[in-house]
């Protein structure tokens, strides 16, 4: 079975923040190696890291005319931050490699759902 894992940021300090200078030395390499170590597991197709909430623009079609409006219309605390791709045996397994994602444990949360093939 193939699951996305969205990487929800929340409160995460991310290099793109002001946050991050706050987080110690040490904490910021365990959180560089934990992401290499979980693109380099098995199964595991690595995604893309999203550009801040406020530089998305939102699409919508109404009366076949194509509207644009500028941002998310979701709270930048829930906002997307990436994703990856796991193919495993079982949600069990997609459980436990989204624990690994330091988002989940400095303030974020991850959605794993599954990914159906056509």
């Amino acid at each position: 079975m193939k699951y996305l894992l969205m990487i929800h940021q929340g409160s995460t300090p991310t290099p793109r923040t002001e946050a991050w200078e706050s987080v110690p030395e040490d904490e910021k390499q365990a959180v560089y190696r934990d992401y290499q170590a979980i693109n380099e597991t098995s199964g595991v197709t690595p995604g893309l890291q999203l550009a801040e909430p406020e530089t998305a623009t939102t699409v919508r079609v109404e009366n076949g005319q194509t509207l644009t409006t500028d941002g998310p219309f979701v709270a930048v605390k829930e906002a997307l931050g990436g994703y990856l791709l796991f193919e495993a045996d079982d949600l069990d397994a997609a459980i436990e490699l989204a624990a690994r994602i330091p988002a989940a444990r400095m303030g974020g949360a991850i959605e794993v759902r599954p990914i159906v093939e056509w």
